[in-house]
């Protein structure tokens, strides 16, 4: 193994951990419009809508912070990993986002993502608490992340 590529690889993928974090807060909370975060987890278009216009300002907003960080710090990120972390934490993002007010319904119809918490036996906090569910959402966001940060750092073939 090549421990010059290995430590520039740690190096990428902390920059974009850092980049990316940083990016979350600001995009999730202060570039966000008020109207789509009541919105987002709304059933039917208007809710995909909304949705998906935060997470386009979301990603775009993480995409400023990598382009930024790489460009300044010249830690060698390609393009082609860039938009595969960026569309891994879009994705994802999307995911969690989609479940907004939804965290402590039990039932059927809750989205996916909820109905797991629930199976894999989180139900009784977040039915009790209404903080459960934000904080649900962003251990999901902060997980896929980190995951999002070692696919940026990566090198093309």
């Amino acid at each position: 193994m090549n421990t010059e590529h290995n430590q520039s690889a740690a190096v990428r993928a902390v920059v974009a951990y850092a980049a990316f974090e940083a990016a979350h807060w600001v995009g999730d909370y202060l570039v966000q419009q008020d109207t789509d975060a009541k919105a987002k987890g709304k059933h039917g278009p208007a809710g995909i809508a909304a949705c998906a216009r935060h997470t386009a300002s979301y990603t775009a907003t993480q995409a400023l912070a990598l382009y930024a960080a790489n460009r300044y710090l010249r830690v060698g990120i390609t393009w082609r990993r860039a938009a595969a972390g960026l569309a891994l934490s879009a994705a994802t993002h999307f995911v969690a986002d989609r479940c907004a007010g939804h965290w402590s319904d039990d039932s059927d119809d809750a989205p996916l993502l909820v109905r797991a918490a629930h199976a894999a036996g989180h139900s009784g906090w977040l039915v009790a608490d209404p903080g459960a569910g934000p904080l649900m959402d962003q251990a999901w966001h902060h997980g896929w992340i980190a995951l999002a940060a070692v696919v940026v750092s990566g090198q093309d073939d």
